[in-house]
């Protein structure tokens, strides 16, 4: 099993409708890949411009191929990403 928790924080207030919408879709669209045994995508309420993905994956191929589909490469990467500051964790499920 693979866990991915990645701390999203978006750079500018103004983005933040664009990221929140925009995830809530990509989102959806990752829980329906092959191997998604989890994907969550949450808004903290403390922190407005802070976002969390919570990920499980069958296996390391199930994240590569994720990585790999259109949803990811060009609306993630091309249209998100640049609005934030993202902070990756590979895990380790304790309990």
């Amino acid at each position: 099993m693979v866990y991915l928790n990645v701390v999203l924080m978006v750079k500018s207030p103004a983005d933040i409708p664009f990221v929140r919408s925009t995830m809530t879709e990509l989102g959806a669209l990752a829980r329906k890949d092959a191997g998604c045994v989890r994907f969550e995508v949450y808004h903290s309420r403390s922190q407005a411009n802070t976002f969390f993905l919570v990920e499980q994956w069958e296996d390391e191929a199930s994240l590569d191929a994720h990585r790999k589909a259109k949803p990811f490469t060009e609306t993630y990467m091309k249209t998100v990403v640049p609005k934030l500051d993202r902070v990756p964790h590979m895990c380790d499920l304790l309990s």
